[in-house]
């Protein structure tokens, strides 16, 4: 036995072995397909950039053009950069805007025009591979000269406005009262989304949009605030979605430190269909494991349909997919922020107890990860008292569990977008709790054999016997069965589907070549 649940090491071990069986076929699936978001990532990694007059960016031209002429099944690359050298070699975007005029035609290159097509892929996409490593780069040495945060968890705040421009005093103004982390979150819709928007934007519903120059923006305003206040301040956005490779791709080329980025998200709660997010999101991972950016996973969702204590182990049990596509994809421990919430109704008899069990038991089977606990939002109910109540509560449980990352809860939360009064506010109610008992952590352990052990234990059971299930049915039929969030998604529903295609014998594609190198 070992920690402080007193751990079975030989569950834990069966729970995680049990893991990887369950998704490894579903890797062999995303190794032998790929999507139109992922070819355009390769594409804006090698230098496409820009959009046309009807906002649509010359890189989805470029695909499109594509993949009418030779399918997407040989990947972009080769047919791209043969057509780039017919052209004269020049540049992509010309080609993608010729291409889109209907002045050049795609096929696939053979023999030494093939080779001298590949060498030319490699190079291009070697130069934005080379730009994320000077973005990580640049990351460490900032983080040296400013410093992390002193506290464990990480204070993370949500800012959004749907203008750039407004986010960027209220990020700052947010990093100056307390905030480490920053998430702009995404315009409503985005991820439905099957392109990237271009520029900077001033208007969004509920969110702002996200694109590079957004990126940018935020990320050299917070670099500002950094200085200022003698700490770096991270800043997060959302790869999810339709287009989950491409922000990828550009939050690394723009240094963005955290990305939502979960393997069943998008599938439960967007509709997407399900082999495109998993050939997405695996992309996307190699692309944040080579940026160093962590990754946060979106288990705190199910709690929002589900029950919060009949569905715990699916929590778990994501929580180990996650992990294993992630190790798959070359994470590592330190980049892992594993999701779960707060989410419990408050009025059933030891609720809390129960919260403290579930986020004590995550803690112990990651310990290494940083995991993102969230606060509560199914059960606010709008009166603003009862809710900063809760919240002190949800502080105080990532406090007394040793959270990594913890999300700042609103006690307007289902009532109103926050206010940046809200804000204040809600972020007094973090600093007093962890001022007063960030460290008690240390000093809680929970009686032996008591209710808090017994119910992790019990957790940890159930989730073992969901694993050996989906080993049997396959995770793909689970999640069509409704196992997660009970939302029932099968794998041949769901938005995207037409944007996948599976590998013929000579797909090449030289980004993935170089992050699985």
């Amino acid at each position: 036995m070992a920690g402080k649940l007193n751990l079975d090491p030989k569950v834990v071990r069966a729970a995680r072995r049990l893991a990887a069986r369950a998704g490894r076929p579903v890797v062999e699936l995303a190794r032998s397909h790929t999507t139109v978001s992922v070819e355009r990532a390769v594409l804006r990694l090698a230098g496409v950039s820009g959009a046309d007059s009807d906002g649509i960016p010359w890189v989805n031209r470029l695909v499109d053009a594509v993949r009418e002429d030779v399918g997407l099944g040989h990947g972009v690359s080769l047919p791209v950069f043969a057509a780039l050298a017919e052209d004269g070699g020049g540049d992509l975007t010309v080609l993608a805007q010729k291409a889109a005029a209907g002045s050049v035609r795609f096929r696939v290159p053979e023999g030494r025009e093939a080779g001298a097509a590949r060498r030319a892929a490699k190079t291009a996409t070697t130069r934005g591979l080379r730009l994320v490593d000077r973005r990580r780069a640049e990351r460490d040495r900032l983080i040296k000269r400013y410093g992390d945060p002193t506290q464990r968890p990480w204070i993370y705040l949500i800012v959004a406005t749907g203008d750039i421009y407004e986010d960027i005093p209220q990020a700052q103004a947010a990093a100056r009262a307390g905030a480490d982390v920053i998430a702009v979150i995404r315009s409503t819709g985005q991820s439905l989304l099957d392109y990237v928007p271009e520029g900077a934007t001033r208007e969004g519903f509920a969110g702002t949009y996200a694109t590079r120059e957004n990126f940018r923006l935020m990320r050299a305003a917070l670099d500002v605030t950094s200085k200022e206040l003698g700490r770096y301040v991270r800043l997060t956005n959302y790869a999810s979605g339709l287009c989950m490779p491409e922000i990828a791709a550009l939050a690394g080329l723009e240094r963005l430190d955290m990305m939502l980025n979960d393997s069943m998200y998008g599938i439960l709660f967007r509709d997407i269909n399900p082999i495109r997010t998993f050939v997405d999101q695996r992309f996307s991972r190699q692309v944040h494991a080579r940026a160093g950016i962590i990754i946060n996973t979106g288990e705190d969702n199910y709690l929002t349909t589900a029950d919060a204590v009949e569905a715990a182990h699916t929590v778990t049990v994501s929580q180990l997919l996650n992990e294993y596509f992630a190790h798959e994809a070359g994470l590592e421990n330190w980049q892992l922020g594993l999701g779960h919430a707060f989410e419990i109704n408050p009025d059933l008899p030891d609720s809390f107890r129960m919260e403290l069990a579930h986020a004590l038991l995550a803690r112990e089977l990651f310990p290494a990860a940083p995991l993102k606990w969230m606060p509560p939002t199914k059960h606010m109910t709008g009166d603003v008292f009862r809710g900063n109540l809760l919240d002190g509560f949800f502080n105080l449980a990532g406090a007394l569990t040793g959270q990594g990352i913890l999300l700042v809860g609103m006690m307007t939360e289902a009532v109103v977008t926050p206010w940046l009064s809200d804000r204040d506010i809600a972020l007094q109610n973090v600093r007093y709790v962890l001022n007063g008992a960030g460290n008690l952590h240390e000093d809680f352990v929970p009686a032996p054999g008591g209710f808090i052990q017994a119910r992790a234990h019990h957790v940890l059971g159930e989730a073992v016997d969901l694993l050996e299930k989906i080993v049997d049915d396959t995770l793909l039929t689970a999640i069509a069965d409704g196992t997660f969030g009970i939302m029932k998604r099968p794998p041949d529903r769901g938005k995207g589907l037409d944007g996948v295609a599976r590998h013929e014998d000579d797909y090449y594609n030289p980004v993935t070549e170089a992050l699985e190198a």
